[in-house]
């Protein structure tokens, strides 16, 4: 961490964003690292309170249970309610860095750095929420258990649902998109992991569930309790999880019915959700998107329907935040969080979820090397292969290395070897020598072989216990002499 008292002169003029920028080539790049440059209580760098309005960059957050939180690329004002005095404390920007104002005394200062650490950095909750699946229930938050598990690779599909082709014909310019919004973001996300993406167009899929009709807004609704129901439906039609050897994440656009326009969703409260979507963890997210009515009764079929695909993808990478659990904290309204623009992260999200991939994948690797052992203890005559306890090897090594360099704030090393660690121990468990063992053990062979063994095995026990009655009454017969 790394931290400065003065900034110079040329600097004073400059905004927030600015400085930051300016300041990008001083920095320290690495992967985990958290410079801080703390600022006079008087800089122009953070915005003062003294007028109406505070310039924000904080991302804004949808009403809702089923909303999702929108990522703002625009520098929006909002009306202010800090004091005069206090104003803007803390500027987060979208790399490495942050602005601090310095406080009237040391620990007020010690107090505003940690609160940067908690949201900049890598923290207790994260950890737990890392390890939700191996947790009690109730420990982790409701938010824990909404991230994917650590994986080498993911696949992407974007599908577009029309269920009434006959009255509209919808195009959509989804190569442009996903090169435009999504690419720049899976860039950034290829030091995690693999991404492929592809799409389909499927019609006649409509919802597994009924929507409501509501006169007084003459609208259908989708209430929240609902939209579980959604999903198994369409996701039969989907076909993409099945052939997959990684976990798919799936952008469905969903364009109602002409018969069931407009279709609006409803939080828990039975509010409209401002977005009109909803996504399932470690699923995916569905956009309903409302096509207007013509102006003629008389209008000609099918409408031709042209999607708003900026519209739609700023809600698809709101999202896929969600889904790797790059949620925004809860900032003190003292704190100023920038945008990550068209990359969609900040480069100090990206730290904060290899450090969640790497703790994920060692506990992953302690699990499966847990399980192994146990397997082998309830098996007595299993062989182990070199190969399988070479494989164990390499997986305790690469999980110590991990470990090791992320004692040593080596961030990047430490994810590849985790990685491997993670490798090793799979196919170490998951080897063909032992799969017979696992699937077909000694008990499950003796309940397969007795039913084939046992009509064969009736007639020459009698037979054997013939042989046996016959002997013994040969021998309490006298003997004849002569």
């Amino acid at each position: 961490m790394g931290a400065g008292v003065e900034f110079p002169t040329l600097l004073k003029p400059l905004s927030s964003p600015e400085a930051d920028a300016a300041l990008h080539p001083l920095q320290d790049t690495a992967l985990g690292s958290l410079t801080m440059y703390v600022v006079p209580e008087t800089s122009p760098l953070l915005p003062q309170v003294g007028s109406s309005t505070l310039w924000c960059f904080t991302p804004q957050r949808c009403p809702g249970e089923t909303s999702i939180r929108r990522l703002s690329h625009r520098v929006r004002s909002q009306p202010s309610s800090l004091p005069f005095s206090q104003g803007i404390n803390a500027y987060v920007g979208k790399h490495r860095s942050a602005l601090v104002r310095a406080a009237g005394t040391l620990p007020a200062l010690r107090s505003r750095l940690q609160q940067l650490t908690q949201v900049m950095s890598f923290t207790a909750s994260s950890i737990t929420a890392a390890l939700s699946d191996r947790v009690p229930d109730g420990q982790p938050g409701p938010d824990a258990r909404r991230s994917l598990k650590s994986s080498l690779g993911y696949e992407i599909t974007f599908s577009l649902l029309n269920p009434d082709p006959k009255s509209h014909d919808v195009h959509w310019a989804i190569e442009d998109a996903v090169t435009r919004y999504v690419q720049p973001v899976l860039d950034k996300l290829s030091l995690v992991a693999n991404f492929s993406v592809d799409s389909q167009i499927l019609y006649y899929a409509v919802l597994g569930v009924t929507p409501r009709y509501d006169k007084e807004s003459s609208s259908f609704l989708l209430s929240a309790h609902s939209l579980p129901h959604v999903i198994n439906p369409v996701e039969a039609r989907l076909g993409s999880s099945a052939a997959s050897l990684y976990p798919v994440l799936n952008f469905l656009l969903y364009i109602p019915e002409r018969s069931h326009s407009p279709l609006y969703i409803q939080d828990k409260d039975g509010a409209p959700v401002s977005t009109n979507a909803f996504h399932s963890p470690r699923w995916g997210g569905i956009v309903v998107y409302n096509v207007e009515a013509p102006a003629s009764p008389q209008a000609s079929l099918p409408l031709h329907v042209d999607v708003d695909m900026a519209r739609v993808m700023e809600v698809f990478l709101a999202q896929l935040r969600l889904l790797f659990g790059l949620s925004w904290e809860e900032l003190p309204p003292e704190f100023l969080l920038e945008s990550p623009g068209n990359e969609g992260l900040a480069d100090w999200e990206l730290d904060r979820l290899l450090w969640a991939h790497t703790v994920e994948n060692i506990a992953t690797v302690a699990t499966t090397l847990t399980s192994l052992a146990q397997l082998l203890d309830k098996i007595g005559n299993i062989v182990i292969k070199d190969d399988v306890a070479s494989e164990v090897y390499r997986a305790v090594a690469s999980a110590q290395s991990a470990m090791d360099k992320l004692a040593t704030g080596h961030l990047h090393s430490a994810f590849q070897a985790s990685k491997e660690a993670a490798t090793s121990s799979e196919r170490a468990f998951f080897d063909p020598s032992l799969l017979h063992l696992l699937y077909f053990p000694d008990d499950q062979k003796f309940a397969i072989y007795v039913p084939l063994f046992l009509p064969m095995a009736v007639p020459i026990l009698l037979s054997l216990a013939k042989i046996i009655r016959e002997t013994r009454q040969k021998k309490k017969e006298p003997t004849k002499v002569d």
